[in-house]
C-alpha cells in the first residue's frame, strides 16, 4: 500500500522541481530527507514538506512503520501559468509565464523490513507470554580489591641507551649519489 502527498500550485517551474525530485526517488525515507535537507537548490524546501507529509499520512492513516518506507513515487506536474506581459521596442509586447508545479510524492513500506517488523513483533509475544523465560541476571558488581588489580599501571620512564639508540636509527642519512665524469680521458 501506498501513502500520498501532492502540494499543488507551487510557484516554481517544474523543470527546475524535477532535478531535485530525481535524487530522492527510490531511497529510504531518512536518506531522502537528508538528501533534500543538504542539497542547494530553492525547490528543496517544498518537496521536503511534501515527503514528510506523506511519511506522516503512512503512519497514521494506514500504521506503517516509519523506519520502513521508502520513497516508492515521486513526480511532478505542470500547473497553470500566469502570463503577464513585458513591454518591447515600437510598442511590440512580450508574454512572460510565470509557471507552476503539482508535486506529488508516494510513500510505501520495504517488503523486507515489513517482514522483520512482524517476524519480531511474534517473537516478542511469545517471549512475553507466559512460562517465558527470565531475564539474565546481573553479574555481581566486582569487588575494591579487584578494581585495584584491574587499573593499568603507569608506563615506565625508558632509558637514556635505548633513547639514544632510537635516535642515532632515525638519524641515518643516505649518500649522496656518484655523478658520471663529464667528458672523455685519454
Amino acid at each position: 500500500m501506498e501513502a500520498k502527498a501532492i502540494a499543488k500550485y507551487v510557484r516554481m517551474s517544474p523543470r527546475k522541481v524535477r532535478h531535485v525530485i530525481d535524487l530522492i526517488r527510490g531511497k529510504d525515507l531518512a536518506e531522502a530527507l537528508a538528501i533534500l535537507r543538504f542539497t542547494p537548490n530553492i525547490a528543496s524546501e517544498p518537496i521536503r514538506k511534501v515527503v514528510e507529509s506523506a511519511a506522516a499520512n503512512a503512519e497514521n492513516n494506514h500504521n506503517m512503520v516509519r523506519d520502513a518506507l521508502y520513497v516508492s513515487s515521486a513526480f511532478v506536474d505542470g500547473g497553470p501559468s500566469m502570463r503577464r506581459m513585458r513591454p518591447g521596442s515600437i510598442g511590440r509586447g512580450g508574454v512572460i509565464k510565470r509557471r507552476m508545479s503539482h508535486i506529488t510524492v508516494g510513500v510505501s513500506e520495504r517488503e523486507e523490513l515489513k517482514a522483520r517488523r512482524v517476524e519480531g513483533r511474534s517473537r516478542r509475544a511469545a517471549r512475553s507470554g507466559p512460562g517465558a523465560p527470565e531475564t539474565r541476571a546481573k553479574a555481581p558488581a566486582p569487588k575494591a580489591e579487584q578494581v585495584e588489580k584491574q587499573a593499568p599501571k603507569p608506563r615506565q620512564a625508558e632509558k637514556p641507551a635505548a633513547q639514544a639508540a632510537a635516535s642515532e636509527k632515525k638519524s641515518v642519512t643516505r649518500a649522496a649519489p656518484k655523478r658520471a665524469a663529464q667528458g672523455t680521458q685519454e
